[in-house]
């Protein structure tokens, strides 16, 4: 049976995987559409940018799951 902290977990699990892949792909489009579209390389640093930022988000929500995980595998350990 699912408990609420391991709903929010999927969810949030689901969003994290989205973020990833739509991060990747955006990425990769922007390499290869940005230099047909003549633009500048600094747009592709800030596309850089937005990606590691993306992906560092998507590192800490991981990070907070396998806790939150880890936390309630030890309190159902304790209450057996």
């Amino acid at each position: 049976m699912q408990t609420d902290s391991d709903l929010r977990n999927s969810k949030k699990g689901r969003m994290v995987s989205l973020v990833i892949a739509g991060t990747m792909l955006v990425w990769l489009l922007m390499q290869a559409i940005g230099p047909a579209l003549g633009l500048a390389g600094r747009y592709a640093l800030l596309v850089d940018f937005l990606a590691l930022a993306a992906l560092f988000w998507a590192l800490v929500v991981t990070l907070q799951i396998w806790r939150s995980r880890g936390r309630a595998r030890a309190n159902n350990k304790g209450s057996n």
